[in-house]
């Protein structure tokens, strides 16, 4: 398969880089500042141009938006949650997926079975609610939303859509005190990925393939 990762130079998006190009798929990631990537700061419009430029022609059978922030972590309501970083949080959380899809679904459209992954999070979870994380867990819930109609959206252009909580890995955003490792959120990931089809378009699961609750 062909695959675009976007923030793919570490964490979850380096370990599906690693696991994905082993299998034999060629993938192509981004970052914003990296010089083995391809460049694109998923908050800028022109950015997403110019990867689009540099991409005409290549079709894409699997596209992961994995680039994300986390910048409320640690703050508590009395004196935290600052509203410049709403706007961060959701630019790179939100509308940068949102960028992702638009300018890239040319490149999904020349596969035979597209399909977008959208790597959000249980905290997305409206049953889940145990406070907290404010603005990481609205942008979350928010870009659920987003997957969800554009699974509904894009079923009558043959592309398949599927949100992901790839489990509270030992990355730099979830800490060493995590459960697993990423090497064991990917490998359910990337079964997530293989399974999704237009029949389960919309679907938002974890990674060891557990149905969320919305």
């Amino acid at each position: 398969m062909d695959i675009l990762i976007t923030g793919a130079n570490r964490g979850i998006g380096a370990e599906l880089d690693s696991q994905l190009s082993a299998r034999g798929d060629t993938v192509f990631g981004t970052a914003r500042n990296h010089p083995e990537y391809l460049p694109l700061e998923v908050t800028d419009p022109a950015s997403h141009s110019q990867l689009a430029q540099r991409l005409d022609g290549q079709k894409l059978d699997l596209l992961i938006c994995n680039a994300g922030v986390y910048l409320d972590k640690g703050h508590n309501l009395a004196d935290g949650f600052a509203a410049d970083l709403w706007a961060q949080t959701f630019a790179a959380n939100v509308t940068g997926v949102f960028l992702t899809v638009q300018h890239l679904l040319p490149n999904l459209q020349m596969s035979e079975q597209p399909k977008i992954a959208i790597i959000s999070s249980k905290m997305a979870s409206h049953t889940r609610a145990p406070g907290g994380s404010y603005i990481y867990r609205s942008s979350k819930a928010a870009v659920l939303s987003l997957g969800r109609n554009l699974a509904s959206d894009l079923k009558a252009l043959d592309i398949a859509v599927g949100i992901y909580h790839p489990g509270w890995v030992q990355t730099d955003m979830g800490g060493q005190e995590a459960d697993i490792d990423s090497q064991t959120a990917v490998q359910g990931l990337v079964q997530r990925f293989d399974a999704l089809s237009l029949s389960t378009s919309g679907c938002y699961e974890s990674y060891d393939g557990e149905a969320i609750p919305f």
